[in-house]
Formats: C-alpha cells, structure tokens, sequence
C-alpha cells in the first residue's frame, strides 16, 4: 500500500509541476456567464478555446472562468446536446478579459443530463462512459414522493421487499439484494445497521435534487458493496438562482388506504421547510427540517397491532459552504430520530399488551471541497463522519390501569451502535486532448457494538485506485481502472480491474461494453453478529471470505430523432453477472440447530431491458421492458432451467399544460411473476419444487398547478389499482403447498400538498 501511495504522490507532484511550469508564462484570465434562451443559467456548458486544451465548464450559476496565453482564438460555448455558439476572440496584454453574458439557443428545460456518479468531472449523460439513469428534480417534485422508495418504485429493474415485523424496507438491483447496492449520499457510502438498506428511507427527499442510478459493479470507484451497482443522492447545495435568499415550505397530506386524519395519526403527513442564504462574495448557509408522520395501516386487524407500523421521523440539516472561480467546498451536519411504532393486541386473559417499539439516531457530518488547479488539474476531496444507534424498546401495558413497564424477557431491550469515518481524494488531470488520468486514495473505519455483536469490533480498509480515459479516435472512449486494497479482518483481493468503452456510432447511436471485478466485504453483522433466544439461534463467521463477481454489460443508445423540436432515444442494454463466494445464510456443520453466515460457491443474474423515450415541446413520454433471470441453483442436480425469468414492463408521461401553468403526470408499472427453486425433505429425500411471488400492476397519477409566482398546488392518486399483498407460494418440509401473503402497499391513497417558494 506504500508503495501504491508513493508512486501516486511522486506522479501527481510532476504533472502538477509540469502545468505549474506552462503557466507561468503571460497568461490572460477569461470569465463570462452561460445563460438560456429563457434567462437562466445554464450549468456545465462546456467553454474553450478551439482546437487547443484551454477551457472549462460554467457552474450552477452560468458562470466560467479559465486562463489562456495571448493570441487570437475561436472560442466554443457548447451545450451538452451538441448545440454551440462561436465567437472570435483576441488575447492581448491584457490580465483579465470579461466576455459578459452569452446566450446559447437551448431553454432551461431542453438542457440533457448532466451526471457525476463515476465521472472524473461532471459531464454530459450522453458522453459518460457508464450508462447512468437520472431521476432529476422536477420527477422528484412532481411524484408527491416523501420517501425514495416511492420515487424509486417505478423503475425498472428496482423492487423492494417489505419487512412489517420490523417496519423496513430492502431494496433488490438487477436480481441482487440490498447488500450489494451501494447507497451514496453526494459520493458518501452511507452506513446500515445489517444487509438491508434501511437508509434509503431515512433520507430527507425534499434535500435530493437528483438521483443517480449505475447498474453493474462500481467496485474501481466506490470499493466494497457495489456489486449490483450504486445510487448516488445528490442534494441541493446553496440556492441556484443567484438571489440572496431563498425560502422553501411544503405540505403534504396522504391518506392511507381509506384511513386519514388531517396532520397528525390516521394517514402520512410531510412538513418540510428550508432556508437559504447567499453572500455575493460566494459564501452560503442553509437549513433544513422535515417531519415525517406515518400513522401505520390497519388492514385486516381488529385489535390495536397495524398490518403496517406507524412512524415518526425528524429530520433537520444546516450546513455552509463556499463557490468561488477555482474552488468550492462545504459542510454539512444531518440528523436524524426515528421512531417505528409496534403495537401489540390486548392479551384477553390479562389485559396486558406488549408493545416493541424500534427507536433510531442517526448523525452524519460531511465535509467535501473541490480545487481547480488550472484548465487541465482538478483536486477534489470528500470526509464524513456518521454515527448511528437503533435501539428495541419491548413494553408491557396493563389497559385498565395505564401502568407502562420495560419487559425483562431476553432480547426485549437491545441497543446496536455503528460509527463509521470516511474519507477520499481524488485528482483528475488531462494530459492532452485524448488521454485523461484519475488517482485517488480513500480510508474508511467501521465500529460496532450491541447486546448482539460480540464484543466491540473495527474494521479499517484503505484503497488505491486509478483511471484512464483515452480517446484513441474521436469516437471511441477507453477507460481502464484497477483498485487495490487492504482490510483489517480479511483477504481483500489483490487487484479489482474494469474496462469501460463508448463507442459513437455517427451523431445518432453509441454503443457501450464494459467488464469489471466487482467483490463485497463481509460486513460487522455477518462477522460479529451473536444472538440467541426463545426462538433464534445465530452466530457471526469469523472465517468468511469476500465475495467476488465478473460482470459484463452492454448498451446500445439510438438517436432517430433529435433537434429542437422532438427528440426520441431507444436504449438496449443487456447484463451477464457470476458471483463466487457469495455470502449466505446456512445450518451450522457442527451445531445444526445454530444458523450461521457462510460462502456459497456459485450465483448468477442475466438479463435484459429495451427503453424508449419521446420528448416534445410540452410532452416528455417513456416506455420500457426488461426481462431478469436469477440462477436455479438446483438446475445441475435436477431437470429444471437454469434459471429463473422475470418480466417488467413500465410507462410514465408527463404533460405540461402552459396556459394554466400546470402539469399531468403518470407512472406505471407491471411487475411480473417470479419464479423460484426450492428444496424440500419428505421422508428422508430432497424434492426440488417451484414456487413463485406473483405479479401486480402499481400506477401512480399526479397533477400540479400554480396558483402564484411562488405558490404551487399539487395532488393525486398513489396505487392506483389498490394492490396491498400479492401471493407468495411455498412448500413446507410437509410437502404441502400453502399460499402465504407478501406486503407492498397499503392500498390506494389520495394525496395533496402545496408547494411554497421565494
């Protein structure tokens, strides 16, 4: 690893001192700001000089700067669709040259994409190497989401599983569960308590600006658990509209299912307002709180237990920062306090209800900054420190009296506790016009402790990465990268490589293949986790390995049409994934009546998806289908396929309506049938059986209306069709087949809110 940190540090002190070297001479310094043709800024409109290396891109606020040495140029002001502006210009003496404002011919709303998850500078959809799925603001608003697995729901190749014992949530990616999705926070890993990824619902929607979605293993950029991928949060910073003070207030009110009281119990109730302050100078501050109240759903119960547990979330933020011409950086402090309600039936006999409440805290610092060295050299470096603890609050209440106590049975009081420091720097240098180099070191701690974790233990992990992006023809990108790590409790592999390529197929199509290593960490739980009870009896595996995967992906993007007026793409992508050593739960060889963790020997996921999207002047319209297969693990020992298939198909509009200021939104999604292998023992001898979790169709419809400049009016229909449970079929050691329920939703619910912005 030292080795790894000396050649970074001597490579990264020449380059620097070569461009220092170049710079010294009679350079002029440019600035300007980007707007567009409807009066905004325009962000990240690539500016430069033609047919040299001078250049950069305009901030959130339309703004560039970059230096260049005297002389006569053309230089280019390009949108990231390929639209641009060309003016002749000349470099004399002079120090500074002000270009004032320049206007690009594209609206606000016509702009494509702009991405960061995976990129050594943020760049446009269309150029990146990854194919990156984007969720950007105005989905966000208009979905009436309070939480990411409302807005996650709808796309394709995401599902979610639902917990009601403990009121969680999980997510599964490309046919793989939580564990190996990595949720990011602006780049941050952020820290679960286990495999589920329960920070998903402890996120403050109304703070994301965009959601950034890369299928396939990231393990070169993001390290351990990103096998299946990564969703990357990107929060609002500072306000973008250039005024000093922004103000931002929201209200919305759900029913849920058929039950509803106005802002507090029966329903879902979101507060959310924020503040936000501007300093000319480049400095800003805001702040941030949010409530979220979920009363729990009844369903079929007839006693004071929920089918769904209710909910208790404050959440509230503050944080600063500074943007200049060469550098930005900020800091943020987020918090968190959860409460997941369980209430428990009244015991006839004794008049006493136990009553398990899950109580968590969870507290993330965040320092990042950013360092424009010159035109070619941009530093950047990210820190956080987060601490989480959940605690189990089991009660008894007597009902006559009121009388309320703690239970002293085993495991009625727990307490886990998890902290963890994150750190990363990366530098990002282009050394011509084609080739491109990214190296960075990243260091992260993790600690644990609790009634069901042995002892307190840390797991330290340090990486080496680098990049290179090299463009051999002007079509054609290559980017290779390598990570090489060392863990504290485990053999980590010693090289994770990838390969990424995009290739331009004329102005109208790409195609993009790329291969990678991925592997994930064993994680505290699985190590160190210890609980025995009346009716659990599971250890941690000292002993794991991490698991490893090969994956290969491709896509093929089609333009056919794309102008001012209408533009169409039609993606086909395609994904292959073999996992060794994957992780897994199993009975213990020497205590058969203990479930341990182990590594189980081979898995596989492959699959499909064929997408297509419209947009019009006021229509933005998208279909798609995709097709996943998990592997049957039976399928070598028994006449059953290989694997297990399982179709979706999804479609969402949204039309806006200018004369009334207002807008009609629909999402929908058809998840189909998924079958399973499973073994069973009747007798003495092992039977494979197929079951299944069956299909359902989920839709949302959403309209917004303005009823001021900064008032906006918004409402709908969530579930439409009423889905609560679907079947779930499995076969007993008995061999008789029983049909269970599986949870997604409480049913179809009204919504409405109001929107405030100043």
């Amino acid at each position: 690893m030292k080795k790894y940190l000396l050649i970074l540090l001597l490579l990264s002190i020449t380059t620097h001192s070569l461009l220092f070297a170049e710079y010294v001479s009679n350079n002029v310094t440019l600035t300007g700001k980007v707007v567009t043709s409807d009066g905004k800024p325009a962000e990240f409109i690539q500016v430069f000089l033609q047919g040299t290396r001078y250049g950069t891109q305009s901030n959130a606020v339309g703004e560039f700067s970059f230096s260049a040495p005297t002389g006569d140029y053309t230089l280019i002001i390009q949108s990231i669709i390929c639209h641009r502006v060309e003016r002749e210009i000349s470099l004399d003496g002079s120090e500074f040259v002000n270009l004032g404002t320049i206007t690009i011919i594209e609206n606000s709303r016509q702009l494509g994409e702009v991405v960061v998850t995976g990129q050594f500078v943020p760049q446009s959809l269309q150029n990146s190497v990854y194919r990156v799925r984007t969720i950007n603001s105005e989905r966000i608003m208009q979905s009436g989401a309070t939480q990411l697995k409302g807005l996650l729901e709808s796309e394709l190749g995401i599902r979610f599983s639902n917990d009601l014992a403990t009121g969680e949530s999980d997510i599964q990616l490309m046919g793989m569960s939580g564990q190996n999705v990595k949720v990011l926070l602006d780049g941050v890993p952020l820290i679960d308590r286990g495999s589920n990824r329960q920070s998903l619902s402890q996120i403050d929607l109304n703070t994301i600006e965009r959601v950034e979605i890369v299928e396939g293993p990231m393990s070169v950029q993001y390290g351990t658990d990103a096998l299946a991928g990564v969703i990357n949060l990107i929060s609002k910073k500072g306000s973008k509209t250039g005024r000093p003070l922004s103000v931002n207030a929201r209200i919305i009110e759900e029913s849920v299912g058929n039950e509803y009281s106005f802002g507090d119990g029966k329903g879902s109730h979101n507060q959310h307002a924020g503040i936000v302050y501007n300093h000319k100078s480049g400095w800003f501050a805001e702040t941030n709180a949010t409530r979220n109240n979920f009363g729990g759903w009844q369903g079929a119960n007839t006693g004071r237990a929920k089918e769904w547990k209710a909910r208790e979330q404050l959440m509230a933020q503050v944080g600063t920062g500074y943007r200049g011409k060469k550098s930005e950086y900020w800091y943020r402090l987020n918090w968190l306090d959860e409460t997941i309600i369980g209430l428990g039936d009244v015991n006839p006999n004794t008049f006493s209800a136990t009553d398990k409440d899950f109580l968590t805290t969870r507290l993330t610092h965040q320092l990042q900054g950013s360092y424009k060295a010159n035109s070619n050299l941009t530093i950047n470096a990210m820190g956080s420190y987060q601490d989480y603890e959940r605690k189990t609050q089991t009660t008894t209440l007597n009902t006559i009296t009121g009388d309320r106590r703690l239970s002293m049975a085993q495991g009625d009081q727990d307490v886990s506790a998890f902290e963890n420091i994150f750190g990363r720097i990366t530098a990002t240098n282009r050394f011509t016009e084609k080739i491109s180099f990214q190296g960075g070191y990243e260091y992260r701690y993790d600690k644990g402790n609790g009634d069901r974790i042995q002892g307190t233990p840390s797991i330290t992990d340090q990486s080496l990465f680098v990049a290179a992006e090299w463009s051999p023809l002007k079509q054609i990108q290559i980017r290779p990268g390598a990570r090489f790590s060392s863990n504290s409790v485990y053999d980590a592999p010693p090289v994770i490589p990838s390969v990424n390529t995009k290739i331009s197929l004329g102005n109208r199509s790409d195609l993009r293949l790329s291969y990678a290593k991925g592997f994930r960490a064993p994680a505290l739980r699985e190590l160190y986790f210890w609980f025995f009870n009346a009716s659990h009896s599971i250890k941690g595996n000292t002993d794991l390995k991490a698991e490893h995967s090969n994956s290969y992906t491709g896509s093929f993007t089609f333009r056919p049409v794309h102008n001012q007026n209408m533009r169409i793409n039609v993606t086909l992508s395609g994904f292959y994934n073999q996992f060794k050593d994957m992780i897994s739960t199993a009975r213990d060889a020497n205590e058969p009546d203990i479930t341990t963790y182990v590594n189980i020997d081979t898995h596989k996921t492959t699959g499909g998806t064929l997408e297509a999207s419209i947009s019009l002047a006021n229509l933005q319209a998208g279909a798609g289908f995709s097709q996943v297969g998990r592997y049957n693990r039976y399928s070598e020992t028994s006449n059953t396929p290989d694997f297990d298939w399982s179709p979706e198909v999804n479609a969402n509009l949204l039309y806006r309506f200018e004369g009334i200021k207002g807008t009609l939104g629909l999402n929908y999604k058809y998840t189909g049938r998924r079958p399973f292998h499973e073994i069973t023992t009747v007798n003495g001898q092992n039977t494979i059986n197929k079951a299944y979790i069956d299909e359902y169709h989920y839709t949302d419809i959403t309209a917004t209306k303005s009823i001021t400049r900064h008032l906006n009016m918004q409402f709908g229909i969530k579930n439409l069709f009423d889905v609560t449970s679907v079947r779930n079929t499995t076969l007993l050691s008995g061999g008789h087949n029983t049909s269970g329920p599986m949870p997604l939703s409480y049913g179809r619910s009204w919504f409405a809110g109001l929107h405030y912005s100043f």
